[in-house]
């Protein structure tokens, strides 16, 4: 296993980062334990969750099923970090609309949602507390005092974000520096090769504020994951199968490139994120211990200056950072 610093921090995290959306909705139990086994056995000691993961199991159900990984397994915790998520709604709307005070990230909702986390996971520590999505209706003084109260407490080590924007990033940072507060550490978006839109502000904004860029749906949910066995055990979704339909001759062309390097096409996704600047490692969702294992096989692919070339023009980004990406 290969391992960087989270962010600025002086923590070490695994390149590969085991998200655990399934667990409960997908992967029961027992292969969810399975799965958390072999990546500690693997070397990933970096676990992502949120509060309204579960699916079919209910809300919650994905942090209940670590909490009783951990209370099973004595003595792991101190071998993980561990990272969840606020701002998901835990109860089902009304016909009305959401209940009052349901979502978002204000300081009622981050306090009330972090003791729900913290005895789901049946742990004394979120190590790293996330904002999903980004909250407008509250003030930034808001979000970082019901943060450093978390941390004080010992309750929260680090905070990151998800599905920022990068003068989002800016804006906190920035306002956590006034304050004295360490501020984020990390950023969740949305990146792989069909989708690199972050390449414009949100990395550069990242790597200038010293957050880890800790990708999501790094396969383009199961787009990229190659032929048919490979794509069907991630996902069958009627989006991918018209995504997969659309860009047929693209998707053709990169398990060709991927099949003459003797590489398979989900690990070659995989490597490429691990190859961009600024990347911590990607968020990989595998339902079977097979899947968690050809991830991991990513580490060792070693992409040449010529394989990164014939990505981009495969897969075009931006075309660079903004504004030179569009102007000049």
């Amino acid at each position: 296993m290969d391992y960087t610093h989270l962010g600025r921090t002086g923590t070490s995290v695994s390149r590969i980062v085991l998200g655990t959306m399934n667990f409960g909705d997908r992967t029961s139990d027992e292969d969810s334990f399975a799965i958390l086994d072999r990546a500690l056995e693997l070397g990933v000691n970096f676990i992502d969750t949120a509060n309204g993961y579960g699916g079919s199991g209910g809300r919650g159900a994905t942090e209940e099923i670590i909490g009783r990984w951990f209370a099973a397994r004595p003595g792991v915790r101190d071998d993980v970090v561990l990272a969840t998520k606020v701002h998901s709604p835990m109860v089902d709307p009304t016909a009305d609309g959401d209940v009052v005070n349901a979502r978002g990230a204000s300081a009622w909702q981050v306090r009330r949602e972090a003791i729900g986390s913290l005895k789901r996971l049946q742990t004394d520590r979120i190590d790293l507390y996330q904002f999903h999505h980004i909250d407008r209706h509250i003030s930034w003084q808001e979000l970082w005092q019901s943060m450093e109260v978390l941390v004080a407490k010992g309750d929260v080590v680090y905070t990151g974000s998800s599905n920022f924007a990068a003068w989002n990033i800016a804006q906190a940072n920035e306002i956590a520096a006034q304050r004295h507060f360490l501020g984020l550490v990390s950023e969740q978006s949305l990146y792989n090769l069909t989708q690199r839109s972050i390449e414009l502000e949100v990395i550069p904004a990242a790597q200038n504020y010293g957050l880890g860029i800790l990708p999501w749906s790094p396969l383009a949910g199961g787009l990229l994951s190659g032929g048919s066995r490979d794509a069907a055990a991630r996902s069958g979704s009627e989006r991918i199968t018209s995504q997969r339909e659309q860009r047929r001759d693209q998707i053709a062309a990169y398990e060709a490139f991927a099949q003459e390097r003797g590489w398979t096409p989900s690990a070659l996704g995989l490597a490429w994120l691990l190859h961009q600047p600024g990347v911590t490692g990607p968020i990989i969702g595998p339902r079977t211990v097979a899947q968690l294992e050809s991830a991991v096989s990513a580490l060792d692919i070693h992409l040449s200056a010529e394989d990164l070339a014939a990505l981009d023009e495969l897969f075009p980004g931006p075309g660079g950072q903004a504004p030179e990406a569009y102007a000049w």
